[in-house]
């Protein structure tokens, strides 16, 4: 089969495409026939050796898979040759074969494109567990979404709309802001030529956001912060500007506010089962049109390193996909 490989630790430019033993699928595990994989920051992180999870060289990339199964380990009762299905694979998925641990898989509706799937499972997957099981957002609380027009952020405010919350979208470009206005925000915020304190306190008549959603960090985290309403929750999803915040420990004190982090990779390790009763969630949200993946650009498989500079570069509106065609 064909594959990405990562052999020495790099930018994308240091991957390279080409055929590999096609890997066999061991106790409790299924062997996936890549239609579609989604492609994520942390693609980028892991070539770099920059993420939490080090993968030994040579390894391949890409972190979210749609396809059918092809082939199943021993102890595998759930799946069958053929199923369709949608995986977190953390790395590997960029490959024309990938396995992948049982309990890391789902089934997908009948109706649903791969590419769609490829989309849905990260993005989506984080901003619900982030939603529910961590801030416990409620209707009618107001979110603010950092990094909005990304796909991280785009999922964001689909889902805290479709959960019944009214959201201010963050983002650095025209494009981008008028993307997540066409995806539920009520207002968005040019937060590179527009005070956002100014903004929000403007938006929320002075009281503040209840919830932060923040895949960003940088420096852009304390102003954000500063803009939470007393019991506000931060949630912290990721670092996509590059560096870590540093916020001063009295201001959660001052707004009695929490900040919450949200490691989505290790809530579905360590609670398969939640974690499925979330993706039927969301594919019920998706069946009644409450959300809808904006894919902008697509990649053929043997084009996945540029996707991941692609993302890299921030040039995303939303989601970026590989195909297998």
């Amino acid at each position: 089969m064909k594959a990405l490989l990562c052999e020495r630790h790099g930018p994308p430019e240091t991957l390279v495409f080409r055929e590999v033993e096609a890997p066999v699928p061991g106790p409790g595990q299924v062997r996936i026939k890549m239609a579609a994989a989604g492609v994520n920051l942390p693609d980028g992180l892991i070539i770099q050796n920059l993420y939490q999870v080090k993968p030994d060289l040579p390894f391949t990339p890409g972190s979210e898979v749609a396809g059918e199964v092809d082939a199943v380990g021993e102890d595998v009762s759930d799946f069958r040759v053929g199923d369709r299905v949608a995986a977190m694979t953390v790395h590997g998925a960029f490959a024309e074969q990938t396995v992948v641990l049982a309990d890391r898989v789902v089934k997908l509706p009948p109706a649903m494109p791969f590419d769609t799937a490829a989309s849905l499972l990260m993005a989506y997957g984080t901003a619900f567990h982030a939603f529910r099981q961590r801030a416990a957002l409620r209707p009618g609380e107001t979110v603010l979404v950092l990094g909005a027009g990304g796909g991280v952020g785009l999922a964001a405010v689909e889902l805290a709309r479709a959960m019944g919350a009214r959201v201010i979208a963050a983002a650095g470009s025209e494009e981008k802001r008028a993307l997540a206005l066409a995806h539920g925000a009520e207002a968005a915020i040019d937060y590179r030529n527009e005070d956002l304190r100014e903004r929000v306190s403007a938006w929320t008549e002075g009281r503040g956001v209840d919830v932060v959603y923040d895949p960003v960090g940088g420096d852009m985290a304390e102003r954000a912060f500063r803009s939470i309403a007393r019991y506000g929750r931060f949630l912290v999803i990721g670092f996509a500007a590059g560096s870590i915040p540093s916020l001063p420990i009295n201001l959660p004190l001052l707004k009695s506010a929490s900040i919450v982090g949200v490691f989505w990779g290790s809530f579905l390790v360590n609670e398969p089962e939640t974690h499925r009763r979330n993706m039927q969630e969301l594919f019920e949200l998706y069946a009644q049109g409450a959300i809808r993946p904006h894919i902008s650009r697509k990649f053929a498989l043997a084009d996945s390193a540029t996707a991941i500079r692609w993302i890299m570069d921030r040039k995303a509106l939303g989601k970026v996909v590989v195909t297998a065609e």
